[in-house]
């Protein structure tokens, strides 16, 4: 991408999410770079900004490629923030990165970049290989940021925080603060020939109740599954958020309010997997099973007018769980019936025959319980993900 290309990336969607509601923001187109996502994380507003922070955040990649890229977000930010340094490197151990891994990324050349508020930017792509299922770290130093944070409060990941720029530094001496949220940045991608699925989803996706540090969300054991696969699909990112909604905002924006951002901008996208709706359903609101597939319906619409495949995958069990009842039941298994025999998606993931108990449908199997009957454990993860068609990923838009 041209610096005046990249420039006017960032005004696009500066433009699009600055003043304007979510639901027409959404809606605005925004160039995308070449290259395959390799991981992301959806963005929400998690605090209130620090001057002087570093951060130092650990992501791990899917695909493998070349030439890697960051993008940072400002999407909930209410003024410009600035990054005077950032730096991407492999990961040794806890903060440490490998000696001599660590580079300077830059933006049009530049070593720092002020982005808009409601904006993103993209880094210059770093030159050399980027290896799959690696643990990149990412150092950025904002030096007078203010205002709210845009980031993923649940990682599921150690990260590192501290006070001044050490982003250049390998050592781990001035990284002694811990996170388990990723700050600013919501995205990397590599030069690689290949495709990308991106998973929509709620907390199930975002990966509670999965191993903290271990990556062991579903959407990481389809990334494993992909990498040994044949496929031209191999790059997965994460676009869960703890409490989401399709319909509502509320522990995030909506994913009808939040899928240009969060998945229909990611480079490389092919398929698009919609895991999304206990959390309409049981949250009480007078929610049907109507109004429900609707949302799941101008989700797909949406996304096959970006030229993209569209799997939906059917709402897990969650009898045991505290706002569970047989109103709720009634319309999960209604919505459950849509997404299987409607045909409205290019392929199902039935989640909920994957992970339900065989003598009580209404309940999640035990031994994939994560404890609290609404959330997997890692073999519940690991099994909903060996239970997706790879080849489903493959499809063309119907």
């Amino acid at each position: 991408m041209t610096r005046a290309a990249r420039a006017v990336a960032v005004v696009l969607l500066a433009a699009a999410l600055q003043t304007v509601p979510a639901s027409a923001a959404d809606r605005t187109p925004v160039e995308v770079p070449e290259g395959v996502v390799t991981w992301g994380a959806s963005a929400d507003r998690i605090g209130d900004a620090a001057a002087d922070r570093g951060y130092r955040m650990v992501v791990h990649t899917s695909v493998g490629g070349r030439d890697p890229r960051i993008r940072l977000s400002n999407a909930f930010g209410d003024r410009p923030v600035t990054f005077d340094s950032a730096y991407a490197g492999l990961r040794q151990e806890g903060a440490a990165l490998v000696p001599g891994s660590n580079r300077r990324l830059t933006f049009d050349g530049e070593r720092s970049v002020t982005v808009p508020a409601g904006a993103v930017a993209y880094s210059d792509p770093l030159p050399g290989k980027l290896p799959a299922a690696s643990d990149l770290v990412v150092s950025i130093h904002t030096p007078d940021a203010a205002g709210p944070v845009t980031g993923h409060w649940m990682a599921m990941q150690t990260s590192y925080g501290g006070w001044g720029d050490h982003t250049g530094e390998e050592g781990a001496a001035h990284w002694t603060e811990t996170t388990g949220s990723w700050f600013y940045l919501d995205s990397v991608s590599v030069r690689a020939d290949a495709g990308a699925v991106v998973a929509l989803g709620d907390s199930i996706t975002d990966g509670w109740q999965s191993s903290t540090d271990l990556n062991r969300r579903w959407p990481d054991y389809l990334a494993r599954r992909l990498q040994k696969a044949d496929g031209t699909v191999k790059g997965v990112a994460n676009e869960g958020i703890s409490g989401n909604q399709v319909l509502a905002d509320g522990a995030g924006q909506a994913a009808l309010n939040r899928l240009d951002r969060d998945v229909l901008s990611q480079p490389g996208l092919r398929t698009v997997f919609l895991f999304e709706g206990v959390n309409d359903i049981k949250a009480h609101t007078g929610v049907t099973a109507e109004r429900l597939i609707d949302g799941y319906r101008r989700i797909a619409e949406r996304a096959r007018a970006a030229g993209m495949c569209v799997v939906g995958a059917t709402v897990a069990p969650f009898k045991g769980w505290p706002e569970w009842d047989a109103d709720a039941e009634a319309v999960r298994q209604e919505v459950n019936e849509f997404i299987r025999t409607s045909g409205e998606f290019d392929a199902v993931a039935d989640f909920d025959r994957i992970l339900r108990n065989p003598y009580d449908h209404e309940r999640m199997m035990p031994f994939f319980d994560g404890g609290d009957h609404i959330h997997p454990n890692d073999k519940g993860m690991a099994a909903m993900a060996d239970a997706v068609d790879l080849k489903a990923l493959e499809c063309e838009p119907s």
